[in-house]
């Protein structure tokens, strides 16, 4: 009932109430997917994925890691209850996976962790593009065509060089609200927005040396109060300094530590109970949730990879052999926060308890298996 409460304002005739439980799992959540998009572009734009065969790779892994568990999911359900939320069983819970391959720290090789990374960061996005198609309402074109309008706007003041992180939030406050009222789910604006955000930073090296190599010439002494050349070149250093990280970085370290700790904590108290005591589980459903996960997810990504290199649509690095490719595959079962986010979406409500079950259980067993499988082939022996 908590969640359930309604909170909102009221401005003049204008109205926006939501639930509690709305305003976390569409609102919070849309930071979450922000982020997640940011880190995409980062990787595409300025770290190894870069290469366009390297990145293939993952994406078609990804691809795999959605396909085959959904296609499992619907094998074992048939065209029995539940059997329209093929889509829950698609995503890799990206912070758990981070979470598992921090327990193991430096005994995973880089190329690994990027791939498995950049794996998650793929099937979530395409997880976010099935709910905002499949699990949208009726369109509301006016709505609509405000965000696409918003988004121009966001595009066009960049291209003017206007840099202020707020303005660009406020603006992105008012897309989202458009989509929510357009019937497409309003998650998808983190989506797009982060992969709008400019990933080159502002200020070369070069200048930025220059810039601190003036502020260092000044003797000690007190320079920098009152209106001052020396105050004002102090003043340029800061913006400096602050330009020299991409949008895209910045927002990734002001952002991370509340979507880590705050945004997705608030969402699993919110979506992740199930009420053992007076609940009805419908087993089969349960077994189908977990096996998709625990077998398809890792199948799906080890075929499409395998296929994509002997096809030489993607290129598999030499210091990631197939084995720890595959038991890395295995921690891809862990579904929590989208599985849940979607569940929410796909199912009828006397479902939603045994497919959350599914998700748990699976979620363990996969963490599990994964660690195992990654311990063994990582040990001093085995090396």
């Amino acid at each position: 009932a908590f969640w359930e409460m309604p909170a909102g304002a009221r401005v003049g005739d204008i109205e926006i109430y939501r639930s509690l439980k709305h305003w976390i799992n569409d609102g919070l959540m849309t930071l979450f997917f922000f982020v997640i998009a940011l880190e995409l572009k980062r990787e595409l734009v300025l770290g190894e994925l870069r290469n366009p065969r390297i990145a293939a790779l993952p994406v078609a892994a990804a691809l795999g890691g959605m396909a085959v568990p959904a296609g499992l999911f619907s094998l074992l359900v048939g065209g029995g209850p539940g059997a329209s939320g093929w889509s829950t069983v698609m995503s890799t819970d990206t912070a758990f996976l981070i979470g598992c391959l921090a327990v193991l720290g430096s005994r995973i090789p880089g190329r690994l962790r990027l791939f498995l990374l950049s794996l998650a960061i793929f099937d979530d996005v395409g997880a976010i593009l099935v709910v905002a198609i499949g699990y949208g309402e009726a369109l509301n074109w006016v709505a609509l065509a405000t965000a696409i309008l918003g988004l121009a706007v966001v595009a066009g003041i960049a291209r003017l060089g206007i840099r202020s992180i707020p303005v660009y939030f406020v603006i992105g406050g008012g897309i989202w609200l458009a989509f929510d009222a357009s019937g497409v789910h309003a998650t998808l604006t983190g989506v797009i927005l982060g992969l709008m955000t400019p990933a080159r930073r502002w200020i070369s090296d070069t200048r930025l040396h220059a810039i601190l190599d003036r502020v260092s010439a000044y003797p000690p002494g007190d320079h920098w109060s009152r209106d001052t050349a020396a105050r004002n070149d102090l003043h340029r250093a800061g913006v400096a300094t602050r330009e020299a990280l991409s949008p895209i970085e910045r927002l990734e370290i002001a952002l991370h530590p509340w979507v880590a700790f705050v945004i997705m904590p608030l969402f699993a108290v919110t979506n992740a109970g199930v009420p053992i005591a007076d609940a009805n589980f419908d087993l089969p459903l349960t077994i189908a949730i977990v096996a998709a996960f625990v077998i398809g997810k890792p199948v799906g990504i080890v075929l499409f990879s395998v296929l994509a290199v002997k096809l030489r649509f993607g290129a598999r690095p030499d210091d990631l052999p197939w084995s720890l490719l595959a038991a890395g595959s295995l921690l891809t079962g862990i579904g929590f926060t989208m599985a849940l986010f979607i569940a929410e979406l796909a199912f009828e409500l006397e479902l939603l308890n045994s497919v959350k079950l599914g998700v748990l259980g699976a979620s363990v067993v996969s963490a599990a298996l994964g660690l195992l499988a990654l311990t063994w082939l990582t040990s001093p022996g085995r090396r």
